[in-house]
């Protein structure tokens, strides 16, 4: 009886025995099936971490270890893909740039990538110093109660003074954007031209007879030139500063004529017949002359606001 007890324990030790062993080579099976990878993840803030994981998503591996991506931050590789062969995650913060594109993004405008990057190029600042030329005045002198045979003639001729003006620019994608004026400095004063003429000799620059009847009123001149200032792409504070102008010099009278100079019209134009490359009727046309008086003052000043200011400064433009 107890011969039969000891080798049922026996029997039942060695069943054990085989157990384990079988328990045991089983989980070494599946350890060598599962493939374990150490992946590094870099944070945002510089922290670094290894984990070892089965998963290859990025963005499952990052659940699985409780890392939330903020919106200001990005992964390489991208959440949606698999790790690299590096197997390295890293989390870095975004751009400023970025940042805006994906808010873009977000409110549903489609858009490229690369069109949005561009949009919110950096704007470069630049300091730009050029020379410009200040135009010279006709003075005239009247010699009527002189000497009966003496001669309207140029006592003294014009000639252009140059200054040197500084500019702060602003560029985006090499395009100017902005320009604002710094300072200014005078490197050469004009020289006015002086004319003396009689009153009663009649000159194709101080006396030019008008022909034809001039229509209008003052709000129809301001409201033509006020589209023209739009045509040029300037804004209300350039026409602004045209009323300014011209109502200083003309009163926006279109047969106005300078007693002293011989300057004429809305613009003051001297000679008159200046006019004559905007159209044949630049004694009486407003249309004429506003045309003619804005392109002047394109080519010279840029627009009504640097015309406007340089008259503050010396008086004339």
């Amino acid at each position: 009886m107890h011969k039969i007890s000891k080798n049922k324990l026996t029997i039942i030790k060695l069943t054990c025995t085989f157990l384990i062993l079988i328990l045991l080579s089983g989980f070494g099976v599946m350890t060598v099936a599962t493939n374990l990878n150490s992946v590094k993840i870099e944070l945002s803030n510089g922290y670094e971490m290894t984990v070892l994981t089965s998963k290859t998503n990025v963005k499952d591996i990052l659940e699985d270890n409780n890392i939330i991506v903020n919106e200001d931050e990005k992964v390489s590789p991208n959440q949606d893909e698999n790790i690299s062969s590096d197997k390295n995650i890293k989390i870095t913060k975004k751009s400023e740039q970025e940042v805006e594109v994906a808010k873009v993004s977000e409110s549903g405008i489609d858009a490229t990538l690369d069109s949005l990057l561009e949009a919110y190029n950096t704007i470069i600042e630049k300091i730009e110093t050029i020379e410009e030329a200040i135009p010279f005045e006709t003075i005239t002198k009247d010699i009527s109660d002189g000497e009966g045979n003496t001669r309207n003639q140029v006592i003294q001729e014009g000639k252009e003074g140059l200054k040197r003006v500084t500019y702060k620019v602003k560029y985006q994608n090499d395009i100017e954007i902005e320009r604002t004026q710094i300072s200014e400095e005078i490197v050469e004063e004009p020289v006015n031209k002086i004319v003396q003429v009689k009153s009663n000799v009649v000159s194709s620059r101080s006396e030019t007879p008008v022909r034809g009847a001039v229509t209008g009123s003052v709000a129809e001149y301001q409201a033509y030139a006020r589209q023209r200032v739009y045509d040029y792409g300037w804004s209300d504070a350039d026409f602004n500063a045209l009323v300014n102008l011209w109502n200083r010099e003309s009163g926006w009278s279109v047969t106005n004529r300078n007693r002293s100079s011989g300057a004429y019209g809305i613009p003051q134009a001297l000679p008159a017949s200046k006019m004559s490359s905007a159209g044949s009727d630049y004694l009486t046309n407003y249309k004429t002359q506003i045309n003619w008086g804005l392109s002047y003052i394109k080519s010279r000043y840029g627009s009504p606001s640097n015309a406007w200011s340089s008259f503050r400064a010396k008086g004339w433009y």
